[in-house]
């Protein structure tokens, strides 16, 4: 039996792991299953790390098919996401309906979660550009809380070390004691498709081509909007 190597991005850790686990017991191959940032498996691969199944947000995929690092024609979106709000459960909901309502609510926060840009995570990456956009970076940064993976942001928000934060509201759902209020507003809103595709130099191409054939395998379509992801295949 072969031992199958992923590196995926945090946004669909839930349902990969969840699915891979389904794989190694019908299967008898084992997954060694890598999460982290885009940013960061993005750069572990251009530097030459090699993967069997490699997921990763849909641009990032594009970029390396470009250089020649993915096999031709295994290509294949899994699933969308949003980046949302989020509070700790119980607390009061604040008013995010409009770009003008989460400027206040964010301002009015004792402080605010996110992901480190730096860490190399699309969700805080593009958070990022909405503070600067709505003139309110400086004044949030002061006390904000960055988390290197979205799930971080969601957990200290639960912990009570932030008052809200934002991240893609499928890491959200995965911790305890996070309540989600909702997307971001009107011209803020921001989806982001994950998609996979087999390594050039995987050493088991076709039981990755199989996992992938599970992970994208319509009966499954439920599971992933359950998890916070809008199923993409």
């Amino acid at each position: 039996m072969a031992t199958i190597k992923i590196l995926s991005a945090g946004a669909v850790q839930s349902m990969v792991s969840a699915l891979g686990a389904e794989f190694e017991r019908a299967t008898g191959h084992k997954l060694d299953l890598n999460f982290n940032t885009v940013g960061s498996l993005r750069k572990r691969l251009e530097g030459g790390e090699t993967s069997d199944l490699v997921i990763l947000s849909e641009s990032a995929i594009a970029a390396l098919d470009k250089i020649g690092l993915l096999v031709s024609g295994s290509i294949a979106d899994l699933g969308r996401t949003v980046t949302g709000v989020v509070i700790k459960e119980g607390a009061p909901l604040p008013d995010i309906s409009t770009p003008a309502a989460l400027k206040d609510a964010l301002l009015k926060a004792r402080a605010v979660s996110y992901s480190d840009p730096a860490a190399g995570g699309s969700s805080g990456t593009y958070f990022a550009g909405v503070l600067q956009k709505l003139g309110i970076a400086e004044a949030v940064n002061k006390n904000a809380v960055l988390g290197k993976r979205g799930y971080e942001v969601a957990q200290a928000v639960a912990d009570g070390r932030a008052e809200i934060g934002t991240t893609f509201i499928s890491e959200a759902l995965t911790v305890p004691g996070c309540m989600v209020v909702g997307p971001l507003p009107g011209e803020l809103h921001n989806v982001n498709t994950y998609t996979a595709a087999i390594h050039a130099k995987s050493a088991a191409p076709d039981i990755a081509r199989a996992l992938l054939r599970k992970l994208t395998d319509p009966a499954t379509a439920a599971r992933w909007t359950a998890a916070g992801l809008e199923p993409a295949f």
